[in-house]
């Protein structure tokens, strides 16, 4: 008992001691794409040598136009398609208002895409052992 005492306030105090550095940090997560673009999946796409996949627009999306404008190297995203119609209002959740962004066309950008609906459990019946 007094084991388990002693290692809930050790975490405790680790998450109270941590905090301040964690508010203080800008905390985010980033994904890259190397295989097929699937709906659902968001972040950055790695083209590498391969050619340029299918875009929702032909030009880039600049929010603030780098200094460097022409030298920055440009980044494809799959981002949802709201995202990418109010790029203003999201483009810093990609790092990516001051880069030159073209937005990768996958499934959910076709007229009448319909999410997949998640599975239903299935509902089991318990029996007692008694």
């Amino acid at each position: 008992m007094m084991n388990v005492f002693r290692n809930v306030a050790l975490a405790t105090v680790a998450i109270v001691a941590g905090s301040p550095l964690a508010g203080a940090a800008d905390v985010g997560a980033s994904v890259t794409i190397t295989g097929e673009i699937s709906p659902g999946v968001y972040g950055r796409v790695d083209i590498a040598n391969k050619p340029r996949p299918p875009l929702v627009y032909e030009q880039p999306m600049f929010i603030e136009r780098p200094d460097t404008a022409g030298l920055v190297e440009p980044l494809y995203l799959h981002v949802p398609p709201g995202h990418a119609r109010n790029w203003l209002k999201h483009c810093r959740e990609y790092q990516a208002c001051n880069r030159p962004v073209y937005f990768v066309r996958s499934a959910e950008y076709e007229p009448g895409y319909e999410p997949p609906k998640p599975a239903k459990a299935k509902k089991r019946k318990f029996r007692s052992g008694f």
